[in-house]
């Protein structure tokens, strides 16, 4: 499975804020949306992402006061990426080592969309549960033993 296959089922809608973009607008989005990141874009390049762990590190190193601060000042400026052909092993592995819920999805240095552990996690276990349904039914519809009837 691919990260296309993902974003296949997920659809491709996506949330971006601009780097001068106020911190507590950015936080509003995400509640609006019920969304735990937003790509941040100047222009059409991705220059960085904005998840709840960002927002929750200004919260505490400015005492629970986000007033006058940006989304640049705070985001994550290299975020981990991916891109359409991205095997769901590699990008588990990939989010497991370096601790990311969210990647943005770069084909040819056009945003695609953002998947997250969720989706990930998701896409897995329907993968699981797919399987065992076919082991079922393969099980289920296991032909008899020749030698056994011919006696």
């Amino acid at each position: 499975m691919k990260v296309r296959d993902i974003l296949r089922v997920k659809g491709s809608t996506l949330f971006t804020v601009a780097p001068d973009t106020a911190l507590q607008t950015a936080v509003l989005v995400m509640s609006e949306h019920d969304i735990g990141s937003l790509v941040v874009m100047e222009y059409d390049k991705l220059v960085g992402i904005l998840t709840f762990r960002e927002v929750i590190a200004a919260l505490a190193k400015h005492h629970g006061k986000l007033e006058g601060l940006q989304v640049s000042s705070v985001m994550n400026q290299k975020p981990l990426t991916c891109n359409m052909e991205t095997e769901i092993d590699e990008v588990r592995r990939m989010m497991l080592v370096d601790h990311a819920r969210y990647l943005p999805v770069v084909d040819q240095k056009m945003l695609m969309g953002v998947i997250s552990f969720y989706d990930v996690a998701k896409s897995v276990v329907e993968a699981q549960d797919f399987e065992n349904t076919m082991l079922k039914a393969y099980i289920r519809d296991w032909p008899e033993d020749t030698e056994k009837t011919a006696s």
